[in-house]
């Protein structure tokens, strides 16, 4: 296995030929009536087994994408909301996910400085030395809040090329508000997020977060929503990866969104959620595939597949 983070991820986009991830945002009212109708699964009230159904719901869907795409996202809230019988459920998906062979990013978005970093580091990138947490893995990378600047990303940083793993730091989020204060200028015309990403492109650029493909272990969160602000990021940052949210629900399109792949379709992750893993609720694979939810979702993978590629060769 590659000792970076980007190795393994540049491979693994070359290998499922596609920059698409699938973002695992369960919500328990949202699950297939099939697991919600489950004898043992069917009270969303009760910690154990709303946490069951969403745990059996998430490693199918993992099942049914395993093949098909490099890496998934799984957004920690969606566990920690149901507290220890959540964030149980979050790191046995984490294994599940390592054995099918994907990629895995755990959004978690943290950030603060010195010590409380590191904790943060520690309990989010770094595998487990205690007695008895042996067999609890952590993910292949973390999303990070650097709000607080270098200080609060460098504990990740450090912590990330000892364990090969990778960070994705929140540049340019694909939320409506977002412009109102990333996209706030200085005196001399920088944008904020233009000034975030100066800064992680420094940290990332220290000589043993590079990987041998040319790609930094430290990488950007990007939104697709406003590629009139952010084109010019993919030019100036080569070396970076970018997570790019907003493919799908939140409104971008494929064009939108490879404007950050290179011509050989890496350099970025182009992350779809809500609009694969609910594929069941559309009419269009409904009508297709009636109940079978599992179908449903395979077709919005392929599709979705299909039109990124199709977006990339527009653009070659």
């Amino acid at each position: 296995m590659a000792n970076h983070f980007a190795d393994r991820l540049y491979e693994a986009v070359q290998s499922k030929k596609t920059s698409l991830v699938i973002g695992l945002d369960p919500v328990y009212s949202r699950l297939p009536p099939a697991i919600r109708a489950h004898r043992q699964m069917n009270d969303e009230y009760d910690a154990a087994a709303a946490v069951d159904a969403i745990f059996d719901f998430c490693t199918q869907a993992m099942r049914i994408v395993a093949p098909i795409v490099p890496a998934v996202k799984i957004n920690i809230a969606f566990f920690e909301r149901y507290l220890w019988e959540g964030l149980e459920s979050y790191y046995a998906l984490i294994s599940e996910a390592d054995d099918l062979g994907l990629e895995i990013i755990g959004d978690v978005k943290r950030g603060d400085i010195g010590h409380t970093a590191e904790m943060y580091a520690v309990a989010h990138l770094q595998n487990s030395e205690l007695i008895g947490l042996e067999d609890v893995l952590a993910p292949d990378a973390i999303t990070v809040n650097g709000y607080a600047g270098t200080d609060g990303i460098e504990p990740f940083a450090s912590m990330a090329a000892a364990q090969g793993k990778g960070v994705f730091v929140l540049v340019r989020t694909s939320n409506a508000s977002a412009a109102a204060i990333q996209d706030f200028r200085d005196a001399d015309g920088q944008a904020l997020y233009e000034k975030m990403a100066q800064i992680v492109s420094e940290i990332g650029s220290r000589p043993e977060l590079i990987g041998e493909h040319g790609y930094s272990d430290i990488g950007m969160v990007v939104g697709g929503t406003a590629p009139e602000t952010t084109t010019a990021l993919r030019a100036k940052y080569h070396k970076t990866w970018f997570l790019v949210p907003g493919y799908g629900a939140q409104g971008a399109g494929a064009a939108d969104c490879i404007r950050f792949c290179k011509a050989d379709g890496t350099g970025a992750l182009i992350n779809a959620s809500r609009s694969i893993i609910y594929a069941y609720e559309k009419p269009q694979y409904r009508d297709q595939f009636g109940d079978d939810w599992k179908k449903c979702i395979e077709q919005a993978v392929i599709d979705a597949k299909i039109d990124l590629a199709q977006a990339m060769q527009t653009k070659l």
